[in-house]
């Protein structure tokens, strides 16, 4: 695929989209509905997703740096006009300017550079203890009152579960975005445990040991 230079940006807080990973999203703000019309009209259907951050920007909050460019997969429209898509990621992008436009929803010229690895095949993490963090997911589910499914988080590929996991499991937006900035899979395992363990020692404000 070739990467445009020019992408729609959808800011969520709190959502994080990884290279080769899903993720599923509810659109009904018309700015949004635009956005999803417009960029099914392009061979790529490419939407990046990026968390705000506090900073003002051109025409509401400002954006992070770093973000992920999903394509458009799969979607449903509702009775009342409302779509339910998925994307796929593709490669994480670096913001390089807004660009001012006649559209309702934001876009960005952006450098794909640096993320080649993202548009390759599956990752893997050589290091990977994978019984100790199933031990160590278990507190934390427990913890939490969460329930899933063991069998499926042990048969999965190593990316699989820890992209999963960082996208699915709930932490801080700064934490979130660390996540999506970590260089190698293994980086990204190792933020994903420092954030359980911060959790589970009461770094939310709880105390979780029991």
């Amino acid at each position: 695929m070739d990467l445009p230079e020019v992408i729609p940006v959808f800011p969520l807080t709190g959502a994080l989209l990884l290279p080769r990973s899903r993720l599923p999203l509810h659109i009904f703000e018309p700015r949004y509905l635009a956005m999803f019309d417009d960029a099914l009209k392009t061979p790529e259907r490419l939407i990046g997703m990026v968390q705000p951050n506090e900073v003002p920007g051109r025409d509401g909050p400002g954006l992070m740096t770093i973000g992920c460019a999903g394509r458009i997969t799969q979607f449903s429209e509702t009775e009342d006009g409302r779509y339910m898509i998925t994307l796929l990621g593709i490669s994480r992008f670096r913001i390089l300017e807004e660009v001012d436009g006649f559209t309702p929803y934001r876009r960005t010229r952006v450098s794909w550079e640096g993320f080649e690895r993202d548009r390759g095949g599956a990752d893997r993490d050589p290091g990977f203890d994978r019984a100790g963090f199933l031990r160590l997911l278990d507190r934390y589910f427990t913890a939490r009152g969460l329930n899933t499914d063991w069998d499926t988080l042990k048969e999965a590929e190593d990316e699989l579960l820890i992209n999963s996991l960082s996208m699915l499991l709930e932490f801080e937006p700064e934490d979130k975005q660390a996540l999506l900035e970590a260089p190698s899979l293994s980086t990204r395992r190792e933020t994903l445990i420092t954030l359980i363990e911060y959790a589970l020692h009461g770094g939310d404000g709880e105390d979780l040991m029991q």
